[in-house]
């Protein structure tokens, strides 16, 4: 991963060692964060929330807007991604990004729900369109390849990170998003699956068009789309979005 250690303005890179997880970096590279940082990464809490009592209706409808059909995650499905067909135009915009969306087989999500949930997540006017981006989807050829996998196969994709599986993060495989944290979402965000996927959503692709992370401004403030959310919230609130 090399978009953390890119200046706020740089366009994306497709390579480099430095390889980022729910927040965290490890590798050589400008900007890389330290052993410490790694060390969390690696060894932290799950953190992932369990649906309150009473909650069910809401989490079902939750599930099928980002194409969970199942809440079970298999530690492995069949070991590949595959492409999600379709294809669409990107709203108006400066920079141009097309994005080629994969989910891995045998995981229990509908591909094209996912797709179409990435999709509005990224070209919403609070996410990084408020700063010129703009997201077409292809089936083809791909400036960023967003790809949902399992826990196995999230972390053979996120190497040499150790993710145990249960940390999403940017690579020079594309976005690698857990189906872990696809389903169980981060404790902080409690009920709040949805926001908690478009926060993870727009958190990777942020590291993949050159944005690197930041810390909680103050207590009671949105947490930035940048802050390491996955791993801990406090003292911000949470908050999905660039541009709340």
């Amino acid at each position: 991963m090399s978009g953390c250690g890119s200046s706020p303005g740089a366009a994306p890179s497709t390579g480099g060692a430095a390889r980022t997880a729910a927040g965290q970096v490890v590798g050589g590279g400008s900007g890389a964060s330290g052993p410490d940082e790694g060390a969390a990464a690696e060894g932290g809490p799950d953190g992932a929330a369990e649906p309150s009592p009473g909650a069910g209706d809401t989490v079902r409808a939750q599930d099928a807007l980002a194409g969970v059909l199942e809440r079970t995650v298999p530690a492995s499905g069949s070991g590949r991604t595959e492409v999600v067909p379709g294809a669409e135009s990107a709203p108006r915009g400066d920079r141009l990004q097309r994005v080629r969306v994969e989910v891995e087989g045998g995981i229990g999500v509908d591909g094209h729900a996912f797709a179409a949930m990435v999709m509005t997540t990224l070209n919403d006017p609070r996410s990084w369109s408020s700063e010129g981006w703009t997201f077409a989807r292809t089936d083809g050829d791909a400036d960023l390849v967003v790809r949902l996998a399992s826990p196995d196969l999230s972390e053979r994709l996120c190497r040499p990170l150790r993710t145990r599986g249960t940390l999403s993060c940017r690579s020079s495989e594309g976005v690698i998003l857990t189906h872990h944290r696809w389903v169980k979402g981060q404790e902080d965000y409690g009920d709040d699956l949805t926001g908690y996927r478009q926060y993870v959503v727009n958190h990777e692709v942020g590291h993949a068009l050159g944005r690197s992370h930041t810390g909680c401004p103050e207590a009671g403030a949105p947490a930035p789309v940048m802050q390491q959310q996955t791993i801990d919230v406090d003292p911000c609130v949470p908050n999905p979005w660039v541009e709340p």
